[in-house]
């Protein structure tokens, strides 16, 4: 069991610092990563999404396309395309990481025009 707890706070560790580094370089504050709600605030203003996106989690189902909408965003801001997406949702341990520390470079929030893609 302590091995368990041990491999998952690892786990948790190195998302908090992959999320860190990824606000970091979207140009925010690092431990904004770690404050509940706000980080997600900062996350709508990383992806260039207003505030009330946030509101918009808590509807039923609409919540969940909300919440891939939002990841798919933030892979599309760094470069990436729909298969780095499905890495963040699908095995977000290693995608995460890769984002952050990998040399992917903030692209600008891509929300407001989903027809900019590289």
């Amino acid at each position: 069991m302590a091995v368990v707890i041990i491999i998952y706070l690892a786990i948790v560790i190195l998302l908090i610092a992959s999320m860190w580094k990824i606000f970091e370089k979207a140009g925010q504050p690092g431990w904004a990563s770690i404050v509940p709600i706000y980080n997600y605030l900062v996350h709508l203003k990383i992806i260039g999404k207003p505030w009330y996106w946030i509101l918009l989690l808590f509807v039923p189902i609409y919540g969940i396309v909300i919440a891939i909408t939002a990841v798919n965003l933030l892979s599309k801001s760094f470069g990436k395309d729909v298969g780095f997406t499905l890495g963040l949702i699908f095995l977000p341990f290693i995608f995460y990481p890769i984002l952050g520390f990998g040399d992917a470079q903030y692209k600008g929030g891509l929300g407001t025009n989903l027809d900019l893609v590289e």
